[in-house]
């Protein structure tokens, strides 16, 4: 039976090959268009996500603030300050932080040959680099703890600041003269998309080792403390523990986070992940409809080889055969002409992901876009509205084929 209908369906289209060929026509286009504006729907949350990891890589920001309740007998309206030793408090009381660095921050003036440069500049640990994100190019590092034991004069810059400095020259080994003090650059980070900020890029930031910094300017209290858990579940647990070790320190109620401030940063990438399934969503729904317009051509053309083959199915009908095989003679035909426009369609759309993968991403708008990303659920998902629209494309013009009268269909010109 298998062999007669696909022969019944291919003799078919070789009878009418501009009809078939307009109907492959429009489902492979509805197709490719659910596909690529899934494709790179996909891409844009992606990058948009990586963007947030490469500007605050999963971490906890504490920083101090201003109590907004009276404690222990303590007024509220008090300035609370971190200090440098909090991080070895709660590293000690918290034992879930896996990574833990304090944050110094002012602007600072760079001067190398004639190029003199004002940039944000960082007081660091080792840890740094894997909570921001900023990963040194090859021959060069980033702060290690000797750099902070020894209060080494170490500097690692920003990409974009270092080439506006040293206009070519290779930087690493350079001695850079930072607020009238000299530093030695140790490494340059490499190039990362960012999408938040703070304070301006990485790409044009200075820092040193937080021992150095606290040693050059005299700052007696830090701006922040980052900390890292190691997993979403854990960090979110971290919170109220660590507002509890500050709280006892500086005598605060631990449900003032006015006093205490904690922002994670988590929440940043899980609103991100939202807009992304909503992006995702909504460009679905207009690929879905654009391949439901597609669907409505193929119901037609059935609706018109029905009307066309009426008396070839009266006979067939006359000489014993059953509804059923008419009905599923048709349903196959709508089906076979969804999925094989369907296969066309995901062919070419690989081929364009593809070629668009070749293209670089690693400035202007495409750095936003991201690469599309042709994922196993889009497929999934495509392959189930073709069959779908296969399956109702062809079930009602052959009810109406399997509800002929044998009688009247022979007469039928």
């Amino acid at each position: 039976m298998g062999g007669e209908l696909l022969r019944e369906f291919f003799r078919d289209l070789k009878t009418h090959r501009m009809r078939s060929a307009l109907t492959l026509i429009a489902i492979t286009w509805g197709t490719m268009s659910v596909v690529l504006l899934l494709a790179f729907g996909e891409g844009f949350g992606t990058a948009m996500r990586n963007g947030l990891v490469n500007a605050w890589n999963r971490v906890l920001i504490i920083y101090g603030g201003e109590t907004g309740k009276v404690y222990q007998g303590l007024p509220k309206g008090r300035q609370i300050n971190l200090e440098e030793s909090d991080v070895a408090l709660l590293r000690a009381a918290v034992p879930d932080i896996i990574m833990a660095s304090p944050q110094y921050r002012k602007n600072a003036e760079l001067f190398y040959g004639k190029t003199r440069l004002t940039t944000e500049c960082e007081g660091a640990g080792q840890d740094f680099e894997e909570m921001r994100a900023m990963y040194p190019e090859a021959g060069g590092r980033f702060i290690d703890a000797n750099d902070v034991k020894y209060q080494k004069r170490s500097l690692f810059l920003g990409y974009e600041i270092a080439g506006d400095l040293f206009k070519g020259e290779n930087p690493v080994g350079k001695t850079v003269m930072l607020d009238n003090v000299p530093f030695t650059v140790i490494g340059i980070m490499e190039k990362k998309l960012q999408t938040s900020m703070n304070n301006g890029p990485d790409s044009r930031r200075a820092v040193i080792p937080y021992s150095t910094f606290k040693t050059v300017y005299g700052y007696k209290y830090i701006n922040t403390i980052l900390a890292k858990g190691p997993s979403p579940v854990s960090q979110a647990q971290m919170i109220d523990q660590i507002r509890h070790v500050l709280a006892k320190k500086y005598r605060t109620d631990p449900a003032d986070d006015r006093a205490i401030g904690i922002f994670d940063t988590m929440m940043i990438d899980e609103m991100i992940k939202k807009i992304s399934l909503g992006i995702s969503i909504f460009l679905g729904i207009v690929g879905f409809f654009t391949l439901m317009i597609a669907g409505v051509g193929v119901a037609n053309v059935m609706y018109v080889v029905v009307k066309e083959r009426t008396r070839e199915i009266g006979i067939k009908m006359a000489v014993g055969a059953r509804r059923s095989y008419i009905l599923s003679q048709f349903v196959f035909e709508a089906l076979f002409l969804s999925l094989l426009g369907g296969l066309m369609g995901l062919l070419l759309s690989w081929g364009i992901v593809a070629a668009t993968g070749l293209l670089d991403t690693s400035s202007g708008a495409m750095q936003f876009l991201g690469r599309p990303i042709l994922s196993i659920g889009i497929m999934i998902f495509t392959v189930t509205v073709l069959t779908l629209i296969g399956v109702f494309a062809g079930v009602f013009p052959a009810r109406r084929a399997a509800a002929v009268d044998p009688v009247d269909s022979l007469r039928y010109e």
